[in-house]
């Protein structure tokens, strides 16, 4: 019995230091697990803020600048504009009646005072003669009367009653003439004729249309601009503008202006008077006028994405000292690629233009290129 207890006891203890060994042998893999993974975790840490501390750093330093400088500065603006004739006309008759006669060449040059379109006026005509023997009558009788009064062969009266009917047929031939005048329509100025809308034998009315005159090498240029600017508009101004189907710049001087601005657009409505000579101008045509408003040969100006914009201002970066440092500017005349600065910089100051919005203030700075 006691030898059996003993084996036994002798195989629990031989059990029980196995089990501790290995755990022992456990407990130290899973330490040397740990010890590795939190010395790999560090290092991945340490390298990854050197690397983005780098790459900040990086970020910072690369950036572009250009160098303050005075240049030529235009504030311009761009409206659009309608070319018209100088003169022009729809020839149209004042009373009814058949055409007689045509003149009208299209395309054609005519002068001032040209009968272009003749109506029927055989019994105006008719009329006419009618009157003018009458008065030629009355007139004898007339002057036989005046030798009378003076010898006191005639009474007054009658006298007076033949210079009435005399006056009469005047005033009456007068009238027909104007009637017949009427039936002629004549060129008002030297211009060309458009087209022809009328032929010989057709009857027409005051509001028919027979042809369009307008003035050959005369044109002007009407336009509008906002209210701010009409203060800039004065007579004798020049200005420039081009046609949709081409890009070549006409010239044009202002002629007039309205005098008022209009209630509903809140425009001033400016006429030129067209310099240039072109094929491509044509009444009607649509017109792209530039109105030249103010010109600044010392301005400061800067590429628009160096500004940093806020609620209340307006910043840009200014390099000093190899360091940058955010100064407030106020800013005037507005590019599409470039903007003017009127207070905050000066003549040779080094603007950053790029990388602004990793720079703070006394941030160390390194060019990428420098724009002088």
């Amino acid at each position: 019995m006691k030898i059996c207890y003993a084996s036994s006891m002798q195989h629990l203890n031989n059990n029980y230091y196995r089990m501790k060994k290995k755990s022992t042998l456990w407990i130290a893999i899973v330490m040397l697990l740990l010890v590795a993974f939190f010395l790999r975790l560090g290092f991945t840490k340490s390298s990854d803020k050197s690397g983005s501390r780098n790459l900040k750093n990086k970020t910072q330093r690369k950036v572009d600048a250009v160098v303050v400088k005075p240049s030529l500065l235009i504030n311009e603006i761009t409206v659009s504009g309608s070319l018209m004739a100088f003169e022009e006309v729809n020839l149209m008759n004042e009373v009814s009646g058949r055409i007689v006669f045509i003149n009208l060449p299209e395309g054609k040059f005519v002068k001032k005072g040209t009968l272009l379109v003749k109506l029927f006026d055989d019994d105006l005509q008719a009329t006419l003669k009618k009157l003018q023997s009458e008065l030629a009558i009355q007139q004898a009788i007339f002057n036989r009367q005046s030798e009378l009064l003076k010898v006191n062969g005639i009474s007054q009266n009658d006298y007076d009653q033949t210079g009435l009917q005399v006056n009469s047929l005047k005033a009456d031939i007068d009238v027909e003439k104007t009637l017949i005048r009427k039936t002629e329509v004549r060129a008002p100025f030297d211009g060309v004729i458009g087209l022809r809308y009328v032929s010989v034998g057709a009857i027409i009315t005051p509001s028919t249309l027979l042809a369009t005159l307008r003035t050959e090498n005369k044109i002007k240029l009407d336009f509008s601009v906002p209210e701010k600017y009409s203060s800039v508009i004065k007579t004798g101004m020049q200005i420039k503008f081009s046609m949709n189907n081409t890009n070549q710049l006409y010239d044009a001087s202002v002629i007039a202006t309205e005098e008022g601005i209009d209630i509903g657009t809140r425009n001033l409505k400016v006429r030129a008077l067209v310099n240039s000579k072109g094929k491509d101008l044509l009444p009607g045509s649509f017109a792209n006028v530039t109105v030249r408003l103010s010109e600044n040969k010392n301005a400061l100006v800067i590429p628009t994405q160096a500004i940093i914009p806020s609620e209340t201002d307006k910043a840009v970066i200014v390099a000093r000292n190899g360091k940058a440092h955010f100064v407030p500017v106020i800013s005037g005349i507005r590019k599409a690629s470039s903007i003017e600065i009127t207070q905050g910089i000066q003549v040779g100051d080094t603007v950053i233009t790029s990388g602004i919005l990793f720079l703070k203030e006394g941030s160390k700075l390194i060019y990428s290129s420098v724009t002088k």
